[in-house]
Order: C-alpha cells, then structure tokens, then sequence
C-alpha cells in the first residue's frame, strides 16, 4: 500500500475502495492492522467451519481439489485469496525435537482451527533442498523423483532463487480467515477461529518473506489501476480471472492429485511444489495485440484461425483444446510468425498416453504495487516441471523463422519476467513438521 493508503495513525485506510478492493488490500497488509481492516469490511460475515483436526484432513497436503469450487464447466477454482509464508530455521543446523513440536503444534491448531474447505482454510508446509541440505543423509526420494536446488532454465532469466528452508501456502475464499490464521501461525495471537494454539511456527522457524495474491474474476481489474505493469487506461477485462485477460488453469488440461503423488518410500503421496514469481508488463499486451493476436500467442494461432476463444475464453469449457495443436509449433511460425505458450509448453506437459504432468494452481499479485503473477506448479518430480519451463523458450521456433525471436512473437516472454523461483518437497500430512531426508516425523 501507499503512504495515501494510511491514516494519520499509520494505519491502513480502506476509505474509497470497493469492499472486495478493501479485502484484498486488507490481505496484502497483514497482521492486526490488515485483519482489523478486513473485519471492518465484513458485516455481520458468517461463522468460519471450523476444522475436525489433522487426522479427519487428508493425508495428502495438496489434496485440495475436492474442496474448491468450481465453474459452469467443472474448473477447478483456487480460493480467492493466498498468502505464501517463506521461513527458515536459525542457524545451520538441524532441527531439534522443540522445533519439531513447535511446528507441530501449530499446524495441527490449523487443522482443528478450519474446515478443510475454500471456505474455511487450505494450506500446505513444504521443504526446500536447503532444508535437506542440513541434514548428513541423502534424502529418500525414489528414483524417478527429482528435488534440485532452483536454476535459471532460460538464457535471459536472473532470477533470486528461493532457497529458505519452509514454505507454508495458505488459502480461502474468506480473507479474515486467512489473516486470522497467520496472526495465530506467527505469534501474533494467541487463538484462531476460537481455537488456542500451543505454539506458533515462529517458536521454531524466522520469517524471511511473506508474499499474497488473489485469483477470481473481476478480480485483476478492480486491482488493476495504478497498479505498475498495467497501462490506463484500465483494459483488463472484468470478466476475467488473471491480469492477461483469459480463463486459465481448464481441468482438461491438469494433471490429477493422483498423478502428481510420489508412489512409493517414506514421502509416499507427498508431492514436489515449484513456485515460480513472475512480473508482468502489459503495456505492449494491451496496446499492441489485439484479440486474434493475444489468442495467437496465449494459445496458438490455430486457436485464433479457428476462432476458437470467444472474449476471455470460458467458452472453452473445461479444455482449452491445445493438444490439437501440438505438433503444429513449427508450421505455424512460418506461416503466421508467431506461436502460442499454451501449444509450446504443452509439448513437454504430456506423458506417452497423452496425460498431463503438471497441475497448476497459479494466482495473481499486487505486492509492492506491481501486477505479477505467483505460479504454484505440483508434479511428480521436478525435473517434469524444468522440461515444460524449456520447453516454454521455443528455440525450435526461432531457429524456424527471424520472425519468432528469444522473447518476440514467442508466446507471451515478451510480457512476463521471472523474479523468484523455489522448489519445494511437500511430505504427506504426518511428516510435514520439519521431517529428516529418512522420512521421520522426528
């Protein structure tokens, strides 16, 4: 928020702002001030469900897809509003036993504090290879799972990598509830939706980062003025869900939860969690794109041929339709120089029987006053997802034709520019508290 977006007090002023702005920006706040905020925006709001405890949740950490809403189509929607905690032990060694139960405490809190629901509250504890680092032993993942420490997988990416120990990701349609949530994770309350916590992650664990976003239609356009990145005026449209104007993230187009689980050995049904953060620039997007051309290069010029994306695309139903165009990167550099992310990264996010292999749950952002975009990344092995990212750079294309060049009619790299990139382990639910590479709880 700006200076404009406090009192004399210093604390934040909402005044002005439409109640779901207000909501928003209360989440992006934080802390008492932020949860004040928001419970000043919500008149009489409903009793947030309350939670069974960590044994009636499922085992999975990621196991979010029946507990979302959905679309007309059956999409899968992420909840509203996110909140990604990055933290990471004191010092260099390993965890204690204090730590352990710290960490434990407070994440079984969670559990009894919040309905596993978009309505209540959806969250997941995940470890970085730092965190494996720690520890003398080789961590047990089976072969075909990789956990590599984050690199640049493009020429022209300079990224700062994300390399603290924990990531916590925290999710609801009910912001109050995630503020409420965080106040209790980081000992800033004592109690959560009348649920006491024994502990807070903050008894074991240093908070290094703390970063929110937002996903839902009308959503990027209501926060879009003023906002760095994106041109005035205002263009997004209101219908759509992310700032680039299109529906995303169709179910046809994801891997399951069942194909993304680890199959066997000590993390069995955890999964591995790339999160990616991305700026955007949409002067150029907007100003010199139009919507054939915008479809072009989101999707695929066939798509844009076909005519087959009617405004922001939820005609499109529950598949974007892309595997049809798989095979036609090269042809269709030449013959209309340019050619789709959707068709370019697609190649590489299919097995042999045609399955996706990545199940993405990706949202928007105005941290620091600046349109970008978080983008959570659940596979198997993270090796699955550095295929879909290279894949995503087309130098066939632009080895094909002068036209498509390393960030020119190559998709949409014009517009978006990584800042952070993080790989994470995220371990079935009873080894989420700070685990050893063996896979014991500790």
């Amino acid at each position: 928020m700006t200076d404009a977006d406090a009192d004399d007090s210093g604390e934040p002023s909402l005044d002005g702002l439409s109640r779901r702005e207000a909501l928003k920006a209360a989440v992006a706040v934080g802390g008492a001030a932020g949860l004040s905020a928001c419970l000043d925006r919500l008149e009489d709001p409903e009793p947030v469900p309350t939670g069974d405890g960590p044994d009636a949740h499922p085992e999975r950490q990621y196991a979010w897809n029946d507990y979302l809403r959905t679309d007309d189509a059956g999409n899968w929607q992420v909840p509203r509003h996110q909140t990604l905690l990055y933290l990471s032990l004191p010092g260099d060694g390993t965890p204690s036993e204090s730590d352990r139960e710290a960490v434990r405490g407070a994440l079984d809190a969670l559990d009894e504090a919040y309905a596993w629901s978009h309505g209540g509250l959806l969250h997941s504890a995940g470890y970085s290879p730092a965190y494996f680092d720690r520890f003398d032993a080789d961590l047990a993942l089976p072969e075909d799972v990789s956990l590599p420490h984050p690199r640049p997988l493009a020429d022209y990416e300079t990224p700062e990598f994300d390399t603290q120990d924990v990531l916590v990701h925290l999710a609801s349609d009910r912001p109050d509830a995630l503020l409420a949530a965080e106040e209790a994770l980081l000992g800033e309350a004592e109690e959560a939706n009348g649920v006491t916590f024994p502990s807070a992650l903050t008894d074991a664990l240093a908070v290094d980062d703390r970063r929110t976003g937002f996903f839902g239609a009308g959503m990027p356009h209501e926060k879009g003025d003023g906002l760095e990145g994106v041109p005035e005026p205002n263009p997004i449209p209101e219908a759509a869900p992310l700032f680039m104007g299109f529906a995303a993230g169709f179910r046809g187009n994801q891997a399951t939860e069942d194909y993304v689980a680890i199959g066997e050995g000590p993390f069995a049904e955890g999964t591995t969690k790339s999160v990616g953060n991305w700026r955007q620039r949409l002067a150029d997007w907007y100003g010199e794109q139009d919507h054939e051309q915008q479809v072009m290069e989101l999707f695929s010029p066939g798509h844009a041929a076909e005519d087959l994306v009617e405004g922001v695309g939820t005609n499109l139903g529950d598949d974007s339709g892309i595997d049809r165009f798989l095979d036609d990167v090269i042809d269709h550099a030449t013959e209309y120089g340019r050619v789709g992310h959707a068709q370019k990264a697609a190649r590489a996010n299919r097995d042999d029987d045609g399955n996706p292999l990545l199940l993405r749950r990706h949202f928007e952002s105005a941290d620091e006053g600046v349109a970008s975009l978080h983008f959570p990344s659940l596979q198997r092995s993270i090796d699955q997802f550095e295929a879909v990212r290279r894949a995503m750079n087309g130098v066939d294309a632009t080895e094909a034709t002068p036209a498509v060049r390393q960030r020119v009619n190559n998709g949409i790299l014009e517009y978006i520019f990584l800042r952070h990139r993080g790989y994470f382990l995220v371990p079935p639910r009873d080894l989420r508290a700070l685990p050893t590479p063996a896979g014991d709880a500790g």
